[in-house]
């Protein structure tokens, strides 16, 4: 059935999948102890609540996709769902998904639910406004590690050992996606800067593709780059996350080619060089949270 077909579009299979793999990999570093149901209600349930703030996305911004030429086709702006269809459906998958990551413990839930409502409530209507949306994105678009983190957790030690277990190895897969977020969205926007001028989306740090977004980008993949050797040059602040010495050196190259693409962008200033650090983004973040996991189970 076509309807069964627009539903799922609204769920953005691609990047509701990329957010659940943040999640479980999240997991698997929390964990001492692989448990299957856990897994599978991170999976759903983060993919349900995903998909429920893509939704309400859409609904909210459907006349302004009408404008764009890559997102001329959904299910909105073409008129294929109304908007009484896709508020029920977002609701019922935010609260269905909500529901099965409340089944792993109450802070998942409680996570989930920060994440659709600043994606939906702040983010969303920031994007006509200011550059800001992009900061105020990459907090929910930051979560999805630390939930997978949250999901493995042992609350019963929260109170005893807050500062070297859940507090800091926290921070730092919340710091690895968050700072990750800047030249991600800053080669998107660039990339799509005049779909974006022509919807009323003012994304562009700086107003124009130039300089100062490069230089964002720059500081932010350097930040990056520390945050994820963290956990090898700091081992005694966080031995959760603890990182061999091959561990180390890849994610250390990892991280130096990366930056060179935002290097690239800030000498170039093209489309061209922000095309490659977008493509780079893409890899990049699901590279490093394998070679954690990796080095965690069988220590590279």
């Amino acid at each position: 059935m076509d309807i069964v077909k627009y539903f799922a579009q609204l769920l953005k299979f691609r990047l509701s999948a990329t957010v659940v793999f943040s999640a479980i990999m999240g997991y698997l570093l929390g964990t001492e102890t692989v448990e299957f149901s856990e897994i599978m209600k991170l999976t759903f349930g983060g993919f349900l609540v995903t998909g429920c703030a893509n939704t309400f996305n859409q609904i909210w911004e459907r006349n302004h996709d009408a404008l764009m030429q890559r997102t001329l086709y959904r299910p909105l702006p073409k008129g294929n769902l109304s908007v009484i269809q896709s508020l029920v459906f977002a609701t019922f998958i935010g609260i269905w998904g909500l529901f099965m990551l409340y089944q792993i413990n109450n802070y998942c839930a409680y996570y989930g639910l920060l994440s659709i409502l600043l994606y939906v409530v702040c983010y969303t209507p920031l994007k006509r406004i200011s550059p800001i949306s992009i900061f105020v994105g990459a907090i929910p678009g930051s979560i999805p590690f630390l939930l997978g983190w949250v999901a493995a957790y042992d609350f019963e030690l929260l109170s005893s050992d807050f500062e070297s277990g859940f507090g800091m190895a926290a921070g730092v897969l919340f710091a690895i996606q968050f700072f990750w977020q800047f030249p991600h969205f800053i080669s998107i926007s660039w990339v799509l800067d005049d779909e974006y001028k022509k919807a009323g989306f003012k994304m562009m740090i700086g107003g124009e593709k130039g300089k100062t977004a490069a230089i964002v980008s720059i500081i932010c993949s350097l930040f990056l780059l520390f945050t994820s050797v963290f956990p090898y040059l700091f081992a005694e602040l966080v031995p959760e996350l603890g990182m061999s010495d091959f561990g180390f050196i890849i994610i250390l190259i990892l991280g130096i080619l990366f930056t060179s693409k935002s290097f690239k962008l800030h000498k170039n200033l093209d489309n061209n060089s922000a095309k490659k650090l977008m493509f780079s983004s893409f890899i990049y973040l699901p590279l490093i949270q394998i070679v954690l996991v990796l080095d965690k189970y069988f220590v590279l």
